[in-house]
């Protein structure tokens, strides 16, 4: 990323402030917040409101429980690997859930489940890109960059909003 072209700016949520990035090809960053506390920026972004105000309104609309789906240009960093995972997690509707072994099967690589469950703790967009609905095979929640607790939280909320 050009530093020169990456601007941040924090979002409230429930679950804390979060902190949102974006650059010339669109929205690349989300930070849940670390002990309650926002992620700082790094010295070199520029802090820039209106260019994440799209972000910041849909984002809102979806803890309102009025948005279901996100419609913001977005620039994830990911390895091509990375990226067809990505890609299976926007195919998760509102409210429903996946398994780690379910999206490998998807992807064509059955026995992957353990990487797409690496490739999902590195999500830089949560949330947005819906990593927080794919849980073990047996149902139970695992690992998320938010927290479980921020998991739960969010598949309730979807549940609660369907």
């Amino acid at each position: 990323m050009n530093p020169e072209n990456v601007q941040y700016s924090h979002c409230e949520t429930p679950l804390g402030p979060l902190l949102l990035v974006s650059n010339e090809n669109g929205l690349c960053i989300i930070n849940f917040p670390l002990d309650g506390a926002p992620v700082q920026a790094q010295p070199h972004w520029h802090k820039n409101d209106a260019a994440l105000q799209a972000a910041k309104d849909q984002l809102t609309e979806y803890f309102q429980g009025r948005r279901q789906q996100f419609d913001l240009q977005l620039a994830p960093q990911a390895t091509p690997f990375q990226a067809c995972v990505l890609e299976q997690l926007e195919q998760i509707n509102y409210a429903e859930t996946r398994s780690y072994g379910q999206l490998a099967t998807a992807l064509n690589k059955p026995k992957a489940a353990r990487a797409v469950g690496t490739a999902c703790g590195r999500n830089p967009l949560p949330i947005v890109i819906p990593c927080h609905r794919v849980v073990g095979s047996n149902g139970s929640l695992t690992g998320f960059a938010g927290g479980l607790a921020a998991k739960r939280w969010l598949l309730d909320h979807e549940k609660n909003h369907a």
